[in-house]
């Protein structure tokens, strides 16, 4: 068994992201300090700088291991999905409401909208890592459903922006709003709705 150091020491970048995450989805990337998220992690400043250099490399880190992670689950549905694009979308609308529900990821995102003109780099690391992937994934479902002749004909990537935009207003409402009084969006009452909407939409007859 390898000395209790070495596992600790294994674990800390882990344990540094995921303090990160929460000081990040608190206070926003201008307002947090590496000394909060040192203070979530449970360590020193000098023991941080040992890992990340700056507060950027550490927001890179929080994009890839664990947002990006987050919505794996839901590009991976999209790209393996073998059916048809009905069957796909019930599948869809079943996943994310699932995935979004229970992740960070609506405040990363209302933090990336806030602070995008001061900080760019973190919105091209968003499209980057997240957003664009899973528009052009979508994109793409369309379009072989559209070659099947089961969608109708319009540009793929407009109606893959269709068929997500809810659920991004919908985490961004969750997070701005009901903070401050606004009632709640039920996220599977939500997909429910979009779905019957998107299937009168998009579907052909066939």
């Amino acid at each position: 068994m390898p000395p209790k150091f070495r596992r600790r020491s294994a674990d800390r970048p882990v344990e540094i992201v995921a303090a990160a995450m929460d000081v990040f989805a608190q206070k926003g990337f201008a307002a947090a300090r590496l000394d909060d998220i040192a203070a979530r992690a449970g360590i020193s400043k000098g023991a941080l700088y040992l890992y990340y250099a700056t507060k950027e490399d550490i927001f890179h880190a929080v994009i890839r291991q664990a947002v990006a992670p987050n919505v794996a689950p839901i590009r991976a549905a999209i790209e393996g999905f073998e059916g048809p694009f009905g069957a796909f979308l019930e599948a869809f609308m079943q996943l994310v409401p699932s995935i979004l529900g229970r992740s960070q990821v609506g405040a990363i995102a209302k933090m990336i909208i806030g602070e995008s003109r001061n900080f760019p780099e973190l919105a091209r690391d968003w499209h980057d890592e997240v957003i664009g992937p899973m528009l052009a994934a979508l994109a793409a479902a369309v379009a072989r459903a559209q070659a099947r002749g089961e969608v109708k004909p319009g540009d793929p990537r407009f109606y893959a922006v269709q068929i997500a935009s809810p659920f991004l207003l919908a985490t961004l409402w969750r997070e701005t709003f009901v903070p401050v009084g606004a009632e709640p969006i039920d996220l599977d009452a939500l997909a429910r709705q979009h779905l019957a909407t998107l299937s009168a939409g998009l579907l052909t007859a066939s």
